[in-house]
């Protein structure tokens, strides 16, 4: 297998006092493979959403390099761009050309996005009038549409009642059992041990272990 993203020696940091700890992550070196699932885990604070925005390009380190061998590397947002004076179906538009897609793209995928979220008619109502629900149903079926070559996602993204976030977490597992190259960041250590290549365990900055998820997991756990 050949690498997608590469960190050497990558740094980041927030703060610019010197006078405290100002690094978020410091000296990070691994590897994405093309076709693997990435899982990192780490507690709250650990740096695990910096490190996906690193890999998106949303931000620059300030240490180190970045290797890219691939354009098409995708942040899962829901409800990207969403204004709620718009209808859903304008709101979809907006977001999915956000998430990489092209407007015919997005266009020929409509009818399965208001399909998905569930939404009827009220796809072309204003999303003002949405409920939470409605909204989140919404950004998680556009979404869906999106192939970049690499995913990544931060936690758990089921939205709505418990039947819409069943449909929802299954269509991920489905995306991430395929070819998918993707990043997983979760507290879910069944979904970690389960559909995880690897597991990279973030902790003061830093990679504490990295390798097979039973054994990242075990050291994790201890």
């Amino acid at each position: 297998m050949s690498a997608l993203l590469s960190f050497e020696n990558v740094g980041l940091r927030y703060s610019r006092d010197r006078r405290d700890n100002p690094w978020t992550l410091q000296g990070v070196n691994f590897e994405v493979m093309k076709g693997e699932t990435l899982g990192v885990i780490g507690r709250n604070g650990a740096g695990k959403s910096s490190l996906l925005r690193l890999m998106s390009g949303l931000i620059a380190p300030d240490a180190g390099r970045i290797h890219r061998q691939t354009d098409s590397i995708l942040l899962l947002s829901i409800q990207l761009g969403f204004q709620p004076h718009l209808t859903g179906r304008e709101n979809a538009m907006i977001s999915g050309i956000l998430l990489g897609m092209h407007r015919a793209e997005v266009k020929a995928a409509m009818d399965d996005i208001v399909e998905f979220a569930e939404l009827g008619e009220q796809i072309d109502d204003p999303v003002r009038t949405y409920s939470a629900g409605m909204r989140g149903r919404l950004g998680f079926a556009v979404a869906c549409q999106a192939r970049p070559e690499v995913l990544l996602i931060d936690e758990a993204l089921s939205v709505g009642d418990r039947e819409f976030r069943a449909k929802s977490r299954q269509y991920m597992l489905e995306r991430l059992q395929s070819e998918q190259t993707a990043v997983v960041v979760s507290h879910d250590e069944k979904l970690i041990a389960t559909e995880c290549n690897r597991v990279i365990w973030l902790a003061n900055g830093g990679i504490k272990a990295c390798g097979a998820p039973e054994d990242v997991l075990e050291q994790y756990r201890r």
